[in-house]
């Protein structure tokens, strides 16, 4: 594993972001709307994600909340971005014994693997293997 990135899930994710920038400083990085993806109809104008780059050690992800009404503490995610995908498969399977699965582990348009699963303890993990 190569770090843990938190990963926001956030109403109004454009505004709030540039609020968080406001707060930490850092610089607003990598941001992609949902406009023209299939699985986001519906949602254009959202971002699907979007960083801050506080530091080169502190950078939070962060993304539209799409149709889900969050709970305060569940729209947080911890994001280990992971070395190989051996280890994500292995880690994927772990915490989907006793956990739910919120998106199974597949091939995604970003050129990772990816899976977002909920541990025994309410934890959500969004693990991701760049390829």
């Amino acid at each position: 594993m190569k770090r843990i990135v938190p990963h926001l899930r956030i109403e109004n994710c454009k505004e709030e972001i540039a609020y968080y920038q406001n707060v930490f400083g850092g610089e607003i990085k990598n941001t992609q709307l949902s406009d023209g993806i299939e699985m986001f109809k519906g949602h254009e104008g959202k971002y699907i994600h979007a960083e801050l780059h506080i530091n080169e050690n502190c950078i939070l992800y962060m993304a539209d909340v799409f149709g889900q009404k969050t709970i305060q503490g569940s729209h947080i995610l911890l994001g280990p971005d992971l070395d190989s995908e051996e280890e994500i498969t292995r880690i994927y399977n772990e915490l989907s014994k006793d956990g739910e699965v919120q998106m199974e582990l597949q091939d995604t348009f970003w050129g990772a693997k990816h899976a977002i699963v909920k541990d025994r303890n309410g934890v959500s993990w969004e693990l991701n293997f760049s390829k």
